[in-house]
């Protein structure tokens, strides 16, 4: 049964939905394939529903039929047949069924209110630990955006999609370019080979850069991310977010600094500095002041915080 919350409100389920989940698969086994996409024995707020759908995983799992007669016969070795409410209750579940062919819709309102308990689960955990302090703020937030992006990574996401689909959508995509007619399609780096190459950096890609220690991947990579931050492309400035394991942030900007000044690093860290380099530092200085350029060096970071920065 689903554990106890500090509520006395009734928590989110639908037990129409979760019997209707149950009888579809009963009649069409092909509908299992559909709810398994969508639903785990844990998003069942009924146990008794939650034990038949175990049972169905286990059936189909061993390539058998999943109907009246075996799910009886999988709950009866298991000894917990009376204890989901007998055979009179399994072949109820198909009595009465609205219509089996709506499986999908179905399934997705038990995963919705499976997913609204789980975070008034989270909620109250998180509640107790700030009451009750024993663990430092730092961890209790981290805790938190755990429990929470947890929730979101269990959420129903889209299957497959049909070559009709995708055809449709990057003929779109094509019609597009070609009205634009722009050498550059995605973020440009401000390496006019490298954008040439790349048409720019395109939504979703991932870039890695790799090379021999001390041959300059740090500076190309922000050089690439002062060129995003400081000039316009479509009419705006880009935000970028930067993750430092290695250096500071103070140790970041002042090379970003001498950059965009375009004065000798050496010259800047130790005071030696010319006067005509006090123009530029001030020009460079009110530049970067106005970016969208964020540094995060926290150091053992993790993906799970990286990503929670990120979406703020």
């Amino acid at each position: 049964m689903v554990d106890a919350v500090a509520t006395e409100r009734p928590l989110p389920h639908n037990l129409e939905a979760e019997r209707s989940v149950l009888g579809a698969i009963l009649i069409h086994n092909e509908a299992f394939n559909h709810t398994a996409e969508v639903l785990e024995p844990r998003d069942f707020f009924r146990d008794a529903h939650r034990r038949i759908f175990e049972k169905m995983v286990q059936l189909s799992e061993r390539n058998e039929a999943i109907d009246l007669v075996t799910l009886k016969e999988a709950l009866t070795r298991s000894r917990e047949l009376d204890e989901v409410g007998g055979p009179a209750y399994i072949t109820a579940l198909v009595d009465g069924l609205p219509r089996a062919t709506n499986v999908e819709y179905y399934a997705r309102i038990v995963k919705e209110k499976a997913t609204l308990r789980n975070l008034i689960f989270a909620s109250n955990k998180i509640l107790a630990s700030a009451y009750e302090a024993e663990d430092d703020p730092d961890e209790i937030l981290d805790g938190a955006e755990h429990a929470i992006f947890s929730i979101a990574e269990n959420r129903v996401r889209e299957g497959f999609i049909s070559m009709r689909d995708l055809a449709h959508q990057s003929f779109e995509t094509i019609e597009q370019a070609h009205a634009r007619k722009e050498l550059i399609t995605g973020v440009p780096s401000g390496f006019r080979d490298l954008d040439e190459l790349t048409s720019g950096f395109q939504r979703g890609d991932l870039v890695i850069v790799a090379a021999r220690p001390s041959v300059g991947k740090t500076a190309l990579v922000l050089n690439i991310a002062q060129h995003v931050g400081t000039k316009e492309y479509a009419g705006r400035k880009r935000t970028v977010g930067i993750f430092s394991l290695e250096m500071s942030k103070e140790q970041l900007f002042l090379r970003m600094l001498t950059s965009e000044a375009n004065i000798d690093g050496h010259r800047l860290r130790t005071g030696f500095l010319l006067e005509k380099d006090w123009g530029r530092l001030s020009h460079a200085l009110g530049t970067l002041s106005e970016t969208k350029i964020y540094i995060d060096d926290t150091p053992g970071i993790g993906v799970l915080e990286m990503r929670a920065k990120a979406r703020r």
